[in-house]
Parts: C-alpha cells; structure tokens; sequence
C-alpha cells in the first residue's frame, strides 16, 4: 500500500508499459484512471488490476493527440478521484521510415502524439495539481543518443527530454516534481521496431544489444525491472527529485 493515498492518472494503459504501470499502481494501492484510445483492451487491463487490487481501476478513452480530448478527460478523471497526485505519461508510438526520406505524415503523426501528447497532458495535469504533485514523462534512449535506423522517434523524444527538464524548473516552486524516463524495455512498440527491420539490421541491433546492456545483455521486463521505479517515483519517496532523465535500461547508458 506504499500508494495508499494517491489519485494516479496513467496514458497508454491498455498495453505495454501502460498496462504494467497500472497493475503496479493498483497492487500498491492507488485510485487510477486509465486512458487509453484502445477502449476494448483498455478495458480489460483495468478489469484485470481490479480483480487483483487492492487500489482500484476505471477508464476512460483519450487520445492525447487532441488538446480538446485530454482536458475534457482529465477533467473528468480529477471530478470522478477528487483530485490528481500523479500522471504517468506513458502514450507515445513509434514508426521506422528511412531517414533520407521521411515521410511528413509520419512526421506529423510522430510529433504530434509524442511531442504534442506530452505538452497536452501535463499542461492538464499542471492545472489540476495546484498543491503539487508528480509527473512522469517517456522519454527514450534513442532520444539521448545516436541511433541507428531511428532518427525520427529519437528526435521526438528528444523534444520530450528538454521539455520535462525545461518545466521542471519552472514548475518546482508550485511543488510539482517531473522527470522522464528512458526504458529499455520489451514492449509491442520494440516488437513492431523489429518486425521493420531487415535480417541485416536485426541482426546488428541484437549484436549490439547483447555487447552493450551490462545487465543480461537484453531488454529488460515491464512488471519486474521498470513498475518498481514507477512506484518510486509516484511516491513521497521521490520527493526530492526533479529534472530527472533516469534511464532504466540495464546499464546501456553509463557504459557508452
């Protein structure tokens, strides 16, 4: 029950990271509104935590692309709790295109849920937090160092990265803490990155996988390895941290 007492809202729960996070939040005892624009499997998730609890779950369906969409839903997710404590951020999407030749749909369409989401959703929380509270953003490795086969993704969460380290500062003197996180994780999104790839380049990815994570040479696990940090840093204990990118990648960063 170490989040006995919080009011959580998590974007992008129906799957993944998402869905992990709201799991992990309901077993230590949040009240959480997931959003999701996925609402039959949204649905699920929560269903699934809240046959587990000892928190308690319900969703909404938003699609943090659209402004009117994210106030309307927290809106309505802060009326149901009473109040907001924390959002995990977590929506975002990923799509390969080759770098010399990207189209602008594909740009659009990246910038505007990964970027565009994250201004959108904490610009709503920030409203609803007037006595403080946390932010966790999704940022991302690919947007901290040179990738191959991801410039595009990379640059969105690269924006992500000076944004969250950007209003941390400003918004600290209301209390509201915010950091990002750069999972290296095992998630549907990594699947369809690799399903893009071709042998070669899958093959190179893996190599380099292997060579450059200290911790097991792979990608680590949702529920085991990053739900835990989440639950840290939605509680009090992180209440002394801000501005933060914390990557929770195995140790692939420190060694490069």
């Amino acid at each position: 029950m170490a989040l006995g007492n919080k009011k959580i809202i998590v974007t992008g729960a129906a799957q993944g990271i998402g869905a992990s996070a709201l799991r992990a939040y309901v077993a230590a005892g949040a009240e959480v509104v997931a959003m999701d624009v996925d609402a039959v499997q949204g649905e699920a998730m929560v269903a699934k935590a809240n046959a587990a609890g000892p928190g308690s779950a319900s969703f909404m369906t938003c699609d943090v692309g659209d402004r009117a969409q994210v106030d309307a839903a927290f809106d309505a997710a802060v009326a149901k709790m009473g109040r907001l404590d924390v959002l995990a951020h977590i929506a975002g999407v990923h799509r390969h295109a080759p770098t010399h030749d990207v189209p602008d749909e594909t740009l659009a369409w990246l910038f505007n849920i990964n970027v565009n989401g994250t201004i959108y959703t904490n610009g709503a929380a920030y409203r609803h937090m007037p006595h403080g509270g946390a932010i966790i953003n999704f940022g991302s490795e690919s947007g901290l160092t040179a990738e191959i086969n991801n410039a595009v993704y990379g640059a969105s969460k690269a924006a992500v990265h000076t944004w969250t380290r950007s209003v941390a500062r400003e918004w600290g003197a209301r209390g509201i803490r915010i950091n990002a996180v750069l999972p290296y994780i095992v998630t549907p999104m990594y699947a369809r990155f690799r399903e893009a790839l071709s042998p070669e380049d899958l093959a190179a990815h893996d190599k380099a996988t292997a060579e450059q994570i200290p911790l097991g040479g792979k990608f680590g696990d949702a529920d085991v390895d990053l739900a835990p940090v989440l639950v840290f840093l939605a509680g009090d204990g992180s209440r002394f941290i801000t501005g933060q990118l914390i990557p929770v990648d195995g140790g692939l960063i420190s060694v490069r």
